[in-house]
């Protein structure tokens, strides 16, 4: 089992924090990225970066049609089979996709 970090921080007289360096990576948070504080009802509390729908606008209106669509016609749904996976890797290739890296100033 993965060991927890422990990392602390110190609240300002106006309750403001530094996110500590290992949060901030393992999070991939940069200046101006807002995070969302989770609460448990046993007081645990959990941080997440906040993906904003300004960074996918598409995304969220194409997840609102696919789960509208299972709710509709759930005897659609198929299991994933070895052939339809097959095909998918013969379109791609062996092209290695990094998501999070940043995109070339001809990509943009």
């Amino acid at each position: 089992m993965t060991a927890l970090a422990k990392d602390v921080s110190k609240l300002t007289d106006w309750y403001q924090t530094t996110v500590p360096a290992s949060v901030r990576k393992q999070l991939k948070l940069g200046k101006g990225d807002q995070i969302r504080y989770c609460t448990e009802p046993s007081g645990r509390v959990y941080i997440e970066r906040v993906r904003s729908d300004e960074d996918y606008p598409v995304l969220g209106a194409f997840l609102d049609y696919v789960e509208a669509d299972i709710k509709a016609h759930p005897d659609r749904i198929r299991a994933f089979d070895g052939a339809l996976h097959g095909r998918l890797a013969a379109l791609v290739g062996n092209v290695d996709v990094n998501l999070d890296a940043p995109l070339s100033l001809e990509d943009e």
